[in-house]
This record gives C-alpha cells, sequence and structure tokens, in this order.
C-alpha cells in the first residue's frame, strides 16, 4: 500500500510541474459521450454511452472495482426534473490482476471501453429539447505511476416527441441482477427491483438480518426474555402460539405501521415517531413499570377493562398483552431504519406501495425470526422442574437491565427537549450503580421479596458477578474524562456543545474538527475555502447515529481526512430547521434513514454518499477518498 501512495505522490508531483511548464494538465484518457436515441417520447428509455480510451499501457479502473487504494471509476447521469429513474451502469468484464502496491486484486479496463447506463425519461415532460449532464470520474494509472482522479462532463440533448409511450420501452431491464448491496452498502433499489422478484426478496432478508447488528436493537433483548419468563408461569399459555404471536405482531406492525407513517407523515415518519418525546417517555416509563413487577413490588395488571376482554380470551389464549409487546418492540426498532428500510418509505410516498410492503413484510419477517426463539425458550424454561429460586434470579437481573434501558429513552427525551436533566454523566452514573447492585444481588448481597435466602454462591453467580463488578469499574473510568468506545458509548447520551446558539452533538471528541450545523452556513464556507463539504444527517435520539461518532468518525485516519472538508451536521429529529433537513434528505437523496453521509462539492453538487451504519473503517475510509480527489483541483482541469 505504501508504494502505491508513493507512485500517487509521484503522479501528484508531475502533475504539478507539467502544470507549472505548460500551464495545464492532460491525463493519458480521452472521454466522449453520446445519449441513443436522443429522439423519443415521454416516459420512454434512452441509454447514455460514455466511451473511455486509455493510452498505450494506461487503464481505468472498473465501475465495480470494490479495494481501498485505487478510485473505483463512476458515471453520473443529472437531469432533475428530466430524469425519472437511473439504471445500472453495465461495463465489459474487466480486467482482473493482483496489484502488489494495493495488497489487493484489482479490476480495470485498458484501451477503449464503453460504460452504458440505462435513464427513463420523466413522462410528465412536454414536447421539445431538454439537456442532461453525463460524466465520468477515472482514475488513469500505468505500472509505474498513478494520475490523479479527473472527471470529465458532457451536456447531451433529449429530444422528446409529441406521441405516447411505446410498449415495451418503459421498463428499465438490468443487464445484471445485483440481489446484495455492494461493498460500500449503496443499494440500486430500482435495478434490483428490475432484476426480478427474487433477487428483492432475497435482498430483503438480508436487510433484515444485518438489521438485528444495530446497537438499537439490543434493549429488548432483556424485556422480551422477562416478559415471556412471566408469561410461562402462567396456567393454560402455550409457549409455540405465544411466541408465534409475538413475532407475527412483529412483522406486522412494523410492516403496516410504517406504510402508515409514510403514507400520513411522509418517509420519514418512522423516524419521526421513534423520535418523538412523548414516545420515548412512555417506552421508559414502560421499561421501568416492568422493572419494578419484575422486582416483586407487584403484579402486572391490565386495566379493569381490558382485563374483562381478557377474560373472554382466556380460551384464545389471551393473547392482548404479547400483541401490545410487540407494538413496543416496533416503536422501540423503528430507530432502526436502516438504509433499504428509508428507501422503500421514500418509495411509497412517491405512490408505489406494492414494493414496499413486499419488501418491509419480508425484511421485517427476518427481524422478527430470532426473537420468535428468544420469546419460546423463556417460557418453556419456566415450566421445568425447581426452576423457582434461578428463574426468579434471572427475571431480577433482567429486571436489572429493564431500569437502566430505560435512561436511555429519558434521555433520548431530554436531548429534543433539551432539558439538561438526563445528561452524559447522569445516565452513565446511573448504569454504574445499576450494573454494580445487580452484581450485588448475585452474589445474595441484596434481597427481594420472592428471594430465597442465598446460602452459598455458586461458580455461575460468582463469575458473572465478577465481570459485572468490572464492567461497573469500567464505565466508572467515563465519569473521569476517559473515553468509553464500542456498544456502551452508542447508547449514552453524546457530548453536547454549543454552536451558534443551538445545541449539537459534538461527534469527535477530540475537538480537532469544527461541525456547523446549519447548512446554509457549511455552504458559504465550502464555497469561500473551495473544500467539499461532508454533510451528516444525524439524529439526537439516533442510537446508529451515535455509534458510528464514537467508533468510527474518531479514528486518527478518518479524522485526518475529515480536516479536507467542511463538515456539516444535520438533525433530522430536533432543532430549529429539521424538517426542512429532513425533507432535504428524501427529496434530493431518496432516503430517510439514519445516519447518512453524503459528499458534495463547492459547487453543491453530489460526489459520493455513504449511507447507514458500517463496522468497515476500510469501506468509510475509500468513501472519503473519492470524495476528497475526485473535486481536487488538478483532476478538473485540461
Amino acid at each position: 500500500m505504501k508504494r502505491k501512495t508513493g507512485l500517487v505522490i509521484l503522479g501528484l508531483l508531475a502533475v504539478m510541474l507539467t502544470g507549472t511548464v505548460s500551464g495545464q494538465f492532460t491525463a493519458p484518457v480521452s472521454v466522449s459521450a453520446r445519449i441513443e436515441p436522443e429522439q423519443l417520447r415521454a416516459g420512454e428509455v434512452t441509454t447514455v454511452y460514455i466511451e473511455a480510451v486509455s493510452e498505450p499501457d494506461f487503464h481505468i479502473y472498473a465501475v465495480n472495482e470494490r479495494v481501498v487504494g485505487p478510485i473505483p471509476s463512476r458515471v453520473t447521469i443529472k437531469g432533475d426534473g428530466i430524469i425519472e429513474v437511473t439504471g445500472a451502469t453495465v461495463e465489459p468484464e474487466p480486467i482482473k490482476k493482483y496489484d502488489e502496491g494495493f495488497m489487493a486484486d484489482t479490476y480495470y479496463h485498458e484501451g477503449a471501453v464503453v460504460f452504458q447506463t440505462p435513464v427513463k425519461i420523466s413522462s410528465s415532460l412536454e414536447p421539445g429539447e431538454y439537456t442532461i449532464s453525463a460524466g465520468l470520474l477515472y482514475q488513469a494509472c500505468d505500472p509505474s505511476i498513478c494520475y490523479p482522479p479527473k472527471t470529465d462532463s458532457f451536456d447531451l440533448t433529449v429530444v422528446v416527441i409529441a406521441a405516447a409511450a411505446r410498449e415495451g420501452k418503459t421498463e428499465i431491464v438490468a443487464a445484471v441482477a445485483p440481489s446484495m448491496p455492494s461493498d460500500d452498502d449503496n443499494i440500486d433499489l430500482q435495478s434490483i427491483i428490475s432484476a426480478g422478484l427474487g433477487s428483492f426478496l432475497l435482498l430483503s432478508v438480508s436487510m433484515g438480518f444485518l438489521a438485528l447488528l444495530t446497537p438499537c436493537v439490543f434493549p429488548m433483548i432483556p424485556i422480551t426474555v422477562s416478559y415471556f419468563t412471566k408469561v410461562g408461569e402462567t396456567e393454560g399459555r402455550n409457549p409455540l402460539k405465544q411466541a408465534a404471536v409475538y413475532s407475527i405482531g412483529i412483522i406486522l406492525t412494523y410492516t403496516f405501521l410504517g406504510l402508515f407513517l409514510a403514507f400520513t407523515l411522509g418517509a420519514s415518519g418512522a423516524n419521526q415517531l421513534a423520535a418523538s418525546p412523548v414516545v420515548n417517555l412512555f417506552i421508559g416509563g414502560l421499561f421501568i413499570y416492568f422493572a419494578l413487577s419484575l422486582f416483586g413490588m407487584y403484579e402486572i395488571q391490565l386495566p379493569a377493562s381490558l382485563r374483562q376482554f381478557s377474560l373472554k380470551q382466556e380460551g384464545r389464549g389471551g393473547y392482548a398483552g404479547t400483541l401490545f409487546m410487540a407494538l413496543t418492540f416496533t416503536l422501540t426498532s423503528f430507530t432502526c431504519t436502516v438504509q433499504f428500510v428509508g428507501l422503500l418509505l421514500v418509495r411509497a410516498i412517491q405512490g408505489d406501495w406494492l414494493w414496499p410492503g413486499i419488501g418491509m413484510l419480508f425484511f421485517s419477517g427476518a427481524f422478527a425470526l430470532p426473537f420468535f426463539f428468544l420469546a419460546l425458550f423463556p417460557q418453556y424454561l419456566s415450566k421445568m422442574p425447581k426452576s423457582g429460586g434461578w428463574l426468579n434470579a434471572v427475571k431480577v437481573s433482567m429486571g436489572f437491565l429493564e431500569l437502566a434501558a430505560a435512561f436511555k429513552f429519558f434521555s433520548n427525551t431530554d436531548l429534543v427537549w433539551g432539558l439538561g436533566i438526563f445528561t452524559r454523566p447522569f445516565v452513565l452514573a446511573t448504569w454504574v450503580v445499576i450494573v454494580f447492585l445487580t452484581g450485588m444481588y448475585l452474589i445474595g448481597k441484596i434481597r427481594l421479596p420472592h428471594d430465597s435466602p442465598v446460602e452459598t454462591v455458586g461458580v455461575p453467580r460468582l463469575v458473572l458477578s465478577v465481570i459485572l463488578f468490572s464492567f461497573a469499574l469500567y464505565m466508572g473510568r467515563g465519569l473521569f474524562g476517559q473515553p468509553i468506545h464500542g456498544l456502551i458509548d452508542a447508547y449514552l447520551p453524546p457530548v453536547m456543545r454549543t454552536e451558534a446558539g443551538s445545541l449539537a452533538v459534538n461527534v469527535a471528541e477530540s475537538g480537532e474538527l469544527d461541525w456547523i450545523v446549519d447548512y446554509d452556513e457549511g455552504i458559504a464556507m465550502s464555497e469561500m475555502s473551495g473544500k467539499p463539504m461532508f454533510i451528516n444527517f444525524t439524529g439526537y435520539t439516533c442510537t446508529n447515529c451515535r455509534w458510528m461518532e464514537s467508533n468510527i468518525l474518531t479514528e486518527r485516519e478518518v479524522i485526518d481526512r475529515l480536516k479536507d472538508f467542511v463538515l456539516i451536521e444535520l438533525f433530522t429529529d430536533g432543532g430549529p430547521r429539521h424538517l426542512e433537513y429532513q425533507q432535504m434528505e428524501i427529496d434530493r437523496f431518496g432516503t430517510a434513514a439514519l445516519p447518512f453521509y453524503v459528499i458534495l462539492n463547492s459547487d453543491s453538487e453530489e460526489i459520493a454518499r455513504f449511507p447507514g451504519l458500517t463496522r468497515n473503517r476500510a469501506k468509510f475510509l475509500n468513501f472519503l477518498d473519492r470524495g476528497k480527489f475526485a473535486v481536487m483541483p488538478v483532476s478538473s482541469t485540461g
């Protein structure tokens, strides 16, 4: 990697020397573009052809290049109000070769190569001539040197004639059938739909399983286990049916509530509900209510009217509480609105409800599957002989976890309302105390109403208590300014700062980076400095955003690259302009997912985007490098 980086630096020096002598820079690649057919009817599909011819010994990288180091070629087609849909770019089979400099397989094209990109012209266009823009970003290399990336752009004319769109010419047919997101996590939803139902369902299920790895899922684990542990102690309840009702309830409420919110509140409706201070206050209160019940303070009972209804349902298994738990799960998990769900909800508000409905059903089905088993096993454990003592210890331990989770939701309410009560130090101190008390309980130093005396401490209790005491000490160091990375930091309220009179999250605790929380101010700063803009669409209540900010954006290599950008932080769930920023993300970038990162040049043109959560630092660095090199002044001359 160091060798290849040296070649890039040599290339830059060569360009600088060439610029000094001749006053211009010419890449060893010639690019041309055309559109065929040029004349068509509104609503029909045409194809943009971009041809690149490299000089002997030089090559450019493929559009499907997925290694860190070389900049992949990228075709951009722009035409606001003119283009309705842009399909996936098709390229010839690239040459595959292991590059010792990059220490990875690379894919590239030599000589002449043609990139084909299908586009669908808007069906609402009137007859006449229209202009769209087509561009190719590429990096030219030979065995000894790499030129800096360069973008060549062209204006192409489309002639719309007065006639109805012809049958068979209104749909983009995908030449390839991607069924999974690419390595940079961008999803071309239209191309996947065009590839067929099988590819779309595979993507939906895959994204559902991947969403289980997001941090905001974990608060529902203890409440699911504890609730169904109590359900298992109730006579006449069928564990299999209870778990099935819970899972089906999650699927149906997630799908239909998500689509209903999109219909009534727009594509960001699910995020708005998840970020609502009232909803977070309700969920936090619910967690405390369950925790006190698990501690033995009282038995949970429905209101009298609901109890009468429940008595009538005894023959059917009494599923009202289980369905209520499914609704709680859905409200909590809406904070896991990954890129795929964001794209589906945007498509739904555009009038297409079939594909979003299918996608949400299969996504939520995969999402709910592990919780089926999580609801099933505690019920069977509760029915085991002599399960009372140790099972009660499990319930109380789950109660402590629910108590800790409640403060996460209270802090969400605090962040949006700006109360300053459930601050990061307050929540962290509370968690330290709760974890310490859990350890004390396990070794018998704390007894609750339903507990029997602990005469001897077994090995499992002892080991678990040692882990909890150590964990409490680890979290306690955060009270003295020491960093706490990983999953825990994602649940804590963020470090806060005040900028331009508004409250904002300090996404880089090192203090080395300056963030702007107003979009217009960021544009002005970019125009003045010439730097590209790195925009972070985030939310006060977004757990996935906090994870990225504490685990990726604080990496030294990431910080060093971010210094080359004007950094803009836009909150979509709170603040004076959050509704405007919500709509900007939906209208311009076609998604409502959080977090969402995009790089714009100083002319506010999109250079690169990176949607959602990732644990792969190399992918994020590659995204930043693409954005940085694509707007280097030397690559835009010639």
